[in-house]
């Protein structure tokens, strides 16, 4: 663990937060029974954390296209691309909720070439790595490699501004050295 218990720029304890964060933010407090340290880490700046809230519900709540399980999926090979401890944590547990296997989580973000997957699953993957790793090296190649997985094009879209997004959000983990919740690591893993 680094030197903090949240981040390298300090924290926001939820109770000093703006109202609106506040109750935004202790929804999702009251639903897993712990601020993540993403949220408290951001709301040193509060505008860009409402910036950035706004566009990750646009992007992970949707019911539209691809299920919440595979938005998360996109979350957890993106972010061990990326070698964001933070993401992969959170957002792992996430994963091994969504989907009920202990061990996804684990197997996508250390060896997401290799892990067996669903082929749409793994079109999911690939393009993800593809636009995190490398995003001027894709072609129309990669994306019919997608819609022959059975991917539409607003599912496409997904894939690619999730993984945007989390570039964003990796690179603020590693700037601020966010430490995650110890909640997290157990999540997904032993009988709530």
């Amino acid at each position: 663990m680094g030197e903090h218990e949240v981040s390298r720029f300090g924290h926001v304890e939820l109770a000093d937060m703006p109202a609106d964060l506040r109750e935004r933010i202790g929804a999702v407090a009251e639903k897993s029974g712990f601020v993540p340290n993403v949220f408290l880490a951001l709301a040193r700046r509060p505008r860009e954390l409402r910036a950035f809230l706004d566009y990750h519900d646009a992007l992970m709540d949707s019911n539209d296209g691809l299920s919440k399980a595979e938005r998360e999926l996109v979350v957890v090979a993106t972010s061990g691309a990326n070698h964001c401890t933070y993401c992969v944590v959170a957002h792992g547990a996430i994963l091994r909720v969504r989907t009920k296997d202990a061990q996804i989580a684990d197997r996508v973000a250390t060896n997401p070439y290799g892990v067996e997957l669903s082929p749409r699953e793994r079109a999911i993957v690939d393009l993800a790595l593809l636009v995190a790793t490398e995003s001027s090296a894709l072609t129309e190649a990669e994306l019919d490699d997608a819609r022959a997985a059975g991917l539409t094009e607003d599912e496409i879209w997904d894939v690619g501004a999730i993984t945007a997004l989390f570039a964003l959000s990796n690179r603020m983990a590693h700037l601020t050295d966010l430490q995650p919740n110890p909640e997290f690591f157990l999540m997904g893993r032993l009988p709530r």
